[in-house]
């Protein structure tokens, strides 16, 4: 499909590429136009007329440039602008949210000559952010902004949100929203259900603000609440001890991994759900200090199973297991 580009579009290119590029002749120029060396020149023809300093240099190695009186307007982004500027960088570099990597910190240079408006609600979804390790799911900057700014303002929202056969029109306090494992999760408490909810972003069809103001929770940890709640609901229970305080068990565990729970000799308790015990015994042997499977009979398998393909590995003779 051709597309019509006026001749101050055709010209704004020009001026970019005459920026970019000092000194460029006037067939290059046509060549990086994808017009004739004549229509480049006119192109430059308009700048002028603009009264944009636009210099000639005669000789072989002559051609345009951009004169020293040239100043541009500053860079202005709208709050949807901005925060798709942010999620595509934090979807598609993995520590765009740490602000001593070179890509955060350019991140964090933009946010900080935003207008205050755009940059509070931008701000505030890369504080909660961890990187994903792959981008599948796309979801609409202007919704997620308006969603952010009705968790800075405490706003309530009716929501239309898609479940897998039907959607279903609810009222939510939002309380933050978070990039986790690829996807943008709205967490927040539910009045339609009378409970916590973390509802995919993707899956939000429409929302409407309401009247209604609310106050969040004062010790909200949005990632960590998160990380638990994608921790709960799937088939094989998971109950297991770790010889070693919370603190040093998240060192090793993401909080994915299920609740993390001190017991009364001081270890850590974590219990929850998973589909694939194979996949979650791969993660508990990466832990360097002790640790026992209480329940689930599918876990237990599973961490046997790897033990014995461990001992396999190395040379030496695994023992007999019940079964």
């Amino acid at each position: 499909m051709a597309y019509d580009v006026s001749p101050t579009a055709r010209a704004l290119l020009a001026l970019e590429a005459i920026q970019n590029s000092p000194g460029i002749t006037a067939q290059r120029l046509g060549e990086r136009l994808g017009v004739t060396e004549r229509a480049a020149r006119r192109y430059v023809a308009i700048l002028r007329e603009a009264e944009l300093p636009i210099e000639s240099v005669s000789g072989p190695y002559g051609g345009y440039r951009v004169g020293r009186g040239l100043r541009l307007p500053p860079l202005t982004f709208t709050a949807a602008e901005a925060m798709g500027l942010v999620m595509a960088v934090l979807e598609g570099h993995r520590n765009a949210a740490d602000p001593a990597d070179l890509v955060g910190s350019a991140l964090g240079k933009i946010i900080r000559v935003l207008p205050e408006r755009v940059a509070t609600p931008v701000r505030a979804v890369r504080a909660v952010t961890v990187p994903p390790p792959a981008d599948e799911t796309r979801v609409s900057p202007e919704l997620t902004n308006a969603l952010i700014e009705s968790c800075a303002t405490a706003r309530r929202l009716r929501l239309t949100y898609r479940m897998w056969h039907a959607e279903r029109v609810m009222e939510v306090d939002p309380w933050a929203v978070v990039l986790r494992h690829s996807r943008w999760y709205l967490l927040g408490w539910s009045h339609t259900a009378r409970a916590r909810r973390v509802l995919r972003v993707d899956r939000i069809a429409a929302i409407e603000p309401l009247p209604d103001t609310f106050t969040p929770p004062s010790d909200l940890d949005a990632l960590h609440t998160l990380e638990e709640h994608l921790s709960q609901g799937w088939t094989y229970p998971v109950d297991v001890v770790v010889d070693a305080p919370v603190e040093e068990t998240s060192r090793w565990l993401p909080r994915s991994m299920g609740l993390f729970e001190p017991d009364d000799e001081g270890r850590t308790r974590i219990r929850a759900t998973t589909d694939n015990p194979d996949w979650y015994a791969g993660r508990l042997a990466i832990l360097p200090m002790p640790f026992r499977v209480l329940g689930s009979a599918e876990l237990r398998k599973a961490v046997a199973a790897l033990g014995q393909r461990l001992l396999k590995a190395s040379g030496e003779a695994a023992p007999a297991t019940d079964r």
